[in-house]
């Protein structure tokens, strides 16, 4: 993919020069640290307790927002600009123009996420130590979460012709992405079981607690991720490239 470099690049140094982003960072790293001091007091101690509960219900509640805001204006307000068909007449591919957004969007991610092994590596200077692999694997689960949760955000940016709007889709999206498998207690007759797997299908939670929160990679769990993150892509890419012949 010719040129994804050079657009991940234009669009991390672009993150980290909007006040937005650096806002969303200190307040995720401040909301991470309440959460985590919280939950270390009030289990005697047990470092592996508290770096578990951040990906519960503070986890899941920051992925659903995070991405959306980070990813409402690559592409719905370059579009509403100009820039995006500026953009696109330059010797790089769609692909790389949504891939290199989507890595941007990550790595800013996983650096606000990197509060964890920041944490953990704290309380073993401490003398807590804790179990490192599980650190890790927890914070790989997250960075993959964050991937695809970025994903579906840049197909909401693509969608929508104002950056609100892409954010409101997208963040819609997400919280539809968390409560549907619980729609499948609700399916009766003979097609439960079929709408069980088919739910299952989407169940990022599962699959993030299935592997990465225990402390290992688990291929099926991380084949998952990746190849939601692909199809979430490869469908961003073609909206970008309807733009192209639109325009």
């Amino acid at each position: 993919m010719k040129g994804i470099t050079a657009i991940y690049r234009r669009e991390l140094a672009g993150l980290f020069l909007a006040p937005l982003a650096w806002i969303l960072l200190c307040v995720t790293l401040l909301y991470n640290a309440f959460f985590f001091l919280t939950v270390l007091e009030t289990s005697g101690g047990d470092v592996n307790i508290a770096l578990i509960y951040m990906h519960q219900g503070p986890f899941w509640f920051l992925v659903v927002f995070l991405p959306p805001l980070l990813t409402m204006r690559m592409i719905s307000e370059e579009s509403k600009s100009g820039l995006l068909e500026f953009l696109l007449t330059a010797p790089v591919t769609d692909a790389a123009v949504v891939v290199g957004k989507m890595l941007a969007a990550t790595t800013f991610l996983a650096l606000a996420w990197s509060s964890l092994p920041l944490f953990a590596g704290l309380v073993h200077l401490l003398g807590a130590p804790p179990d490192w692999g599980q650190v890790f694997t927890e914070w790989l689960g997250a960075v993959l979460v964050c991937a695809l949760f970025s994903s579906l955000g840049l197909v909401a940016s693509a969608v929508c012709g104002t950056p609100l709007l892409a954010a409101f889709l997208a963040i819609l999206g997400n919280i539809l992405l968390m409560v549907l498998p619980m729609a499948a207690g609700l399916v009766r007759g003979p097609w439960r079981e079929s709408a069980d797997w088919a739910l299952q299908k989407v169940n990022v939670q599962a699959h993030f607690y299935g592997s990465f929160l225990t402390g290992a990679v688990d291929s099926a769990h991380l084949v998952f991720f990746v190849a939601w993150i692909l199809a979430a892509l490869f469908l961003a890419v073609r909206l970008v490239e309807s733009k192209r012949w639109i325009g």
